[in-house]
Order: structure tokens, then sequence, then C-alpha cells
């Protein structure tokens, strides 16, 4: 067995069903197979998978394991020489796979690798390379240094901004999102710490790697990540999670350093995380009141334009006017490229996403005549 893909769901059934889409599509010809771990998620996905993906290696927990145990119990039934954890918010393109397979085969040191994650507009995802957060690295990303020099091999190393999109080159942290693991590498170093509920997880992994002489890459191969729809990054619970994992990395990578450090370092990271709930608690309350910004003044009524057959273009027409959706030009209005899954292959997507030149930027938005239903970053519509 080549290739174990591991995709850990909780609550986005419409998401994980059209990346196992993508996934099929990608492993056409490869000998691999595909887990998915339910984490109890109660929205009919279990139920979804079984019947349009039976080849599916489906495990269903009764509970929510969070991401590092449920990644953990697919690894160990996976036969695969590598493994790839995959979020269900994603698509892939149908070369990636074969090719980041082919890459990790042809530099047997490698230990993991990313690729070049697209936002839902076509931007490129920062977190696609990162940098160890050590406490000054972490330090100039909380500080705002790492945002205004982004280039910068000091201040910017969060990122690793200084890097090219557009060629291999070695990062010290590969993202969770898409993280190609060697099976060697992996025994070498152990499994995902399970003291990581979500978040973190990914950075402590890598981190293990590189200390155990493996490296890490990033590949320019393309995937969206609609980044959000697998995890709810405005709610409170998300800014607990997110800083937690925080303190458990800088307790066991840097527990060591000198209290004159290790005290501002953790100060920093509560303030952080405090500063955060407070802005959300902010902005709750102003929604609550009936305020809003000037930019939401603006129209946000959305224009979806078709790329499909003709015949799917008159269904998708119907589509939207039975739902009040707009399909023809309006000014301010922000605008979804719908493209027709029975048409397009997801590589042509992903193309046209990242080469836009247009300011604002096209979202990208899905559409499937056989199940009529679209698919955007924020919605799902059917």
């Amino acid at each position: 067995m080549k290739l174990s893909v591991i995709i850990v769901n909780y609550r986005v059934r419409p998401y994980l069903l059209q990346c196992l889409r993508s996934v099929f599509r990608a492993l056409d010809g490869m000998d691999a197979e595909v887990f998915v771990v339910d984490n109890h998620s109660g929205d009919g996905s279990v139920e979804a998978v079984t019947e349009h993906y039976p080849q599916v290696k489906l495990i269903a927990s009764m509970h929510n394991l969070g991401f590092a145990r449920a990644n953990n119990k697919a690894i160990r039934e996976a036969e695969g020489d590598y493994v790839l954890l995959l979020n269900p918010d994603t698509l892939v393109g149908e070369d990636v796979l074969k090719r980041a397979v082919a890459f990790m085969d042809g530099h047997p040191d490698a230990g993991a690798c990313g690729v070049h994650m697209l936002n839902s507009d076509g931007s490129s995802a920062p977190e696609s390379r990162r940098g160890v957060p050590s406490p000054l690295t972490a330090f100039y990303k909380m500080s705002g240094l790492c945002a205004h020099f982004p280039k910068s091999r000091r201040y910017g190393r969060y990122y690793m901004g200084w890097l090219p999109w557009n060629e291999p080159v070695e990062i010290d942290i590969v993202s969770g999102a898409f993280c190609l693991l060697r099976r060697e590498a992996l025994a070498e170093v152990g499994l995902l710490d399970e003291t990581f509920f979500m978040y973190g997880e990914d950075i402590d992994l890598s981190y293990r790697l590189l200390k155990k002489g493996w490296h890490n890459w990033y590949l320019p191969l393309r995937i969206l990540h609609y980044k959000g729809e697998s995890t709810q990054k405005s709610s409170f619970r998300y800014v607990h999670v997110f800083y937690e994992a925080m303190l458990i990395f800088f307790r066991k990578h840097y527990g060591h350093l000198s209290w004159l450090l290790s005290v501002p370092v953790q100060a920093g990271i509560y303030l952080k995380a405090l500063q955060a709930l407070c802005l959300l608690q902010f902005r709750g309350a102003r929604r609550a009141l009936g305020f809003f910004t000037p930019s939401m003044a603006v129209s946000t009524e959305a224009v979806y334009v078709f790329h499909g057959s003709r015949s799917n273009k008159e269904k998708f027409d119907l589509f939207c006017r039975r739902r009040g959706l707009m399909t023809e030009p309006a000014e301010g209005a922000p605008v979804y490229a719908v493209y027709d899954v029975s048409v397009y292959d997801y590589t042509s997507m992903l193309e046209a996403l990242a080469s836009q030149q247009c300011q604002p930027r096209e979202q990208l938005a899905t559409y499937d005549p056989d199940a009529d239903l679209l698919i955007t970053a924020t919605q799902v519509v059917q």
C-alpha cells in the first residue's frame, strides 16, 4: 500500500463529501486507502459516507476525540508507506497526490511535506509555510512585527514570507490541513501528541521531525482550503483551544528556559488570548445593538457566475431563481465563480482561481448538478 489518506470530520458533511470526490479523482491509479474518522458529528456524515463512498474505511466515534486522537486512531490502522492528514474543508487537484508522493520518493530524507494552500479567493494562505514558533518568533508574530515585515528573515519567520511560492523549499512546520508523512519518520518520532485537542499538534509533530534530523518541505502544488468550515474561528471556544495549544507547545519544548524568558512569553500568550476574547465580545455587543461599519453599508448580495455546460447552466439559473440568488452583474456585489463539478476538473478550477488579476477577487464556488447543490466558503445551498 503506497498511501493512506486520513480525514477527520466534525459536522461539515457537504464539505467532506466534496473533499472525498476530489480525493478519489486524485487517487485514480494509485495503490491507496482512505479513512474518515467522524468525531460524533450527528449531521448525517456517517450515513452519507456509507452511501456515497462505501470504499472508505469509516471510523465513527461515539464522542469528539479531538484532531490528534482521531488521526492517531486511523494511523494505527493505516497500511500505507505514506500517511496524508487532510482537512475535510479542502479540495485537492487531480495531480497533487501523485506528485507529492513522487517528491517524497525522490527525497528519502523528507519526513513530511505540505502544499500551496489557496484561500477561497485564490490568495495564498500564509500558513502553507511556517517557521518553528520559538519564543522570539512567537513574540514577533503576536506583536505585529511579522505582519508589518512579512518578508524579513527575522521578523517574518513565523510565515517564512521571504520564500518563493513557485518552487519546492524546505520549511519548518507543515500544516495539518495537508500533511504528507513518511511512515518510517512517524515510527521514529511517534504519533500526534494527544495533549493537543485541536491546533498545535501539527507544529509539535513537525518540530519533532526536525529534531530527529528529518526535513520538512513545501511543494508548489495547489489545493483549496476553505479554512473555517471545519473550525469556527469566531467562537470563544476557538480562542480558548488555540491559545491553550500555544501554551502546551511552549511548555513542552521551551519549558527549560529561564523564567526571565518563559514568564514574559506565557504572559504574552495569555494577554493575546484575552485581547481576542474581548474583541469577540465587543463585536457581538455591536451586532446585538444594531451597529454596523461603513463597509457593511455596501450591498453584500452576491452574484453567481456559472461556468459549465449549457444544459447545466439552465438548471443552475432555475436553481438560483428559486432561491433568490443573483446571476447578473451588480455594482458593489461580491462575485462567485461557480464551477460545474461534472464538467471541470479541480486542477483547472484551482489554476483559474490562483491566476486572477482582478480586484476584488472572485470567490470560488462549486455546483453539483446531480445533487442540485451549491457550495461556497461560507454557505451550502440546496
